[in-house]
């Protein structure tokens, strides 16, 4: 008798883990005697948002990888306090609609907003907005560990193999898929020129070690096919 396969295995739902994540952050960050809101409702608020439909590549997928990214770094002491950098991670790309040009700020304001309603307090919420903010420029200064962390792990997904990379460029253009295809390719081809230019597009000594080379051979190669 012939077997009947199951087919395959529907991958299992990251939320549950995501929100597990959230609470344990926001649990070391308020402390044992917070009293603040409970944490779950603010988790599921943002993964409603990290799934929203016009987003290819800002997805949960890509805070799942962000958060995993600042696990590892996170093993070489470079954050002055990984947990803030755990929580900027959050709200980096809460707010994302590709057609605007302010989505970090306004991805900050969110933050301020949430945060401060968990309790945490001022100082925490400044460094949370901060780094926030930085993910627009991702040009952290030399002594600012938090902010090497945060953008090394957000840049990250540049240092895939070239499969994981090419989808990574795949997801972008399809979130722009509004821009006219000549407009997109002069406006990418600019981004991705002025990335290369840099001095070290990886600040941690670990990012630039491991990933460095290998994201600028990413680079170079979406360049050279954008410019065919």
């Amino acid at each position: 008798m012939a077997s009947v396969s199951a087919g395959p295995v529907p991958a299992a739902d990251p939320r549950p883990a995501l929100v597990a994540r959230w609470v344990a952050t926001v649990d070391a960050v308020r402390g044992p005697d917070a009293t603040g809101p409970a944490p779950e409702p603010y988790a599921e608020n943002l993964l409603g948002r990290w799934d929203e439909p016009q987003r290819a590549y800002h997805t949960v997928a890509h805070l799942a990888a962000v958060l995993d990214r600042i696990d590892l770094l996170a093993a070489h002491s470079y954050a002055e306090d990984v947990e803030l950098v755990r929580l900027a991670a959050w709200f980096h790309d809460a707010v994302y609609l590709p057609e605007r040009d302010n989505n970090e700020e306004r991805s900050a304001r969110l933050a301020e907003r949430a945060l401060a309603e968990l309790g945490l307090d001022e100082r925490r919420v400044a460094e949370v907005v901060r780094l926030v903010r930085l993910t627009l420029s991702h040009d952290p200064a030399d002594a600012d560990g938090n902010g090497a962390v945060l953008c090394d792990a957000d840049l990250g997904v540049l240092a895939g193999s070239p499969e994981e990379y090419a989808a990574y460029a795949s997801a972008v253009r399809t979130e722009y898929g509004f821009v006219e295809g000549e407009t997109f390719r002069a406006v990418r081809a600019e981004l991705l020129l002025q990335m290369l230019e840099r001095p070290a597009l990886f600040r941690t000594e670990y990012g630039h070690r491991h990933w460095e080379e290998q994201a600028r051979q990413n680079l170079r190669t979406e360049l050279d096919l954008l410019v065919m």
